[in-house]
């Protein structure tokens, strides 16, 4: 068995106590982190390898962005795509070595922080907007190449399902859950089948909430989240997951991120 966790930890640096909690107390074989906002040379691999996680890719930027994959299991980077197009740190993918789906085709696991979009559901009025619809079309291109297995994970910052979020009608022209982002990700999903795992251990219409914002001074009153962060399989690894978590919980920590860690199963 493998267990793979994401969480969009909104500076590494700053909340390593909340990250080291989660580890010890769950013990993911692979932490799949974004939003890490350090570059490589201030990253806390100290701590990581303290609490046994020896191995890591990290691709990250100065006080922005950043993402970063370790693991207590062998494994080696893959790949880097600039699906921005800019520069920006917002991708890395790792292959498991040592144990995996057989020779030649262990796991490939690809994280990927999706930029958030800006305020205005408008390409026209606000770039950020279309730089991230330009994003998602880049990486469908890529999903269609794709013949290793592979898991992608990560925060996506689209809440695809009306379960998604607390209340379809009002979000319906909130950026995260507009209609164009919901069916560009469905592109993306089409360009290599992939398998929604999340949905898969907590159907639809069943609320899954990984992100709750900052502006509530307690997340719980209201229950105002989106499901933003997602963990996404090819077929055939999909069919091996066997268990999904999320962890609530995380989101009341002392100085929390606005995200929770997901974590899938494997039996591989």
């Amino acid at each position: 068995m493998i267990s793979i966790a994401s969480w969009n930890i909104n500076s590494v640096r700053l909340r390593m106590p909340i990250v080291a909690r989660f580890v010890q107390e769950h013990a993911p074989d692979v932490l799949c982190l974004q939003e890490i906002k350090t570059v490589e040379e201030t990253f806390p691999f100290e701590a990581f390898n303290a609490l046994g996680y020896t191995h890591h890719a990290v691709h990250g930027q100065k006080g922005y962005h950043g993402v970063a994959t370790v693991s207590r299991i062998p494994m080696q980077e893959y790949s880097r795509h600039d699906w921005q197009a800019n520069g920006e740190a917002r991708h890395v993918g790792v292959q498991l070595t040592g144990r995996g789906l057989g020779a030649g085709q262990d796991m490939v696991i690809e994280n990927v922080y999706v930029p958030a979009g800006g305020d205005v559901a408008d390409r026209n009025i606000n770039p950020k907007f279309g730089q991230k619809l330009d994003f998602l079309g880049r990486m469908t291109d890529w999903a269609s190449t794709i013949e290793r297995p592979t898991l992608i994970v990560g925060d996506f910052n689209i809440a695809p399902l009306e379960s998604d979020v607390w209340s379809h009608k009002q979000l319906l022209k909130v950026v995260s859950h507009t209609p164009l982002e919901v069916d560009t990700l469905a592109r993306f999903k089409r360009a290599h089948d992939w398998i929604d795992i999340g949905r898969e251990f907590m159907k639809a219409p069943d609320r899954y909430y990984s992100w709750w914002s900052y502006r509530a001074k307690d997340y719980r009153v209201g229950d105002r989240g989106r499901r933003l962060d997602h963990m996404w399989a090819s077929p055939g690894l999909a069919g091996k997951a066997s268990a999904h978590r999320i962890h609530e919980d995380c989101r009341g920590w002392e100085k929390p991120s606005d995200h929770i860690p997901l974590v899938t199963e494997f039996d591989l």
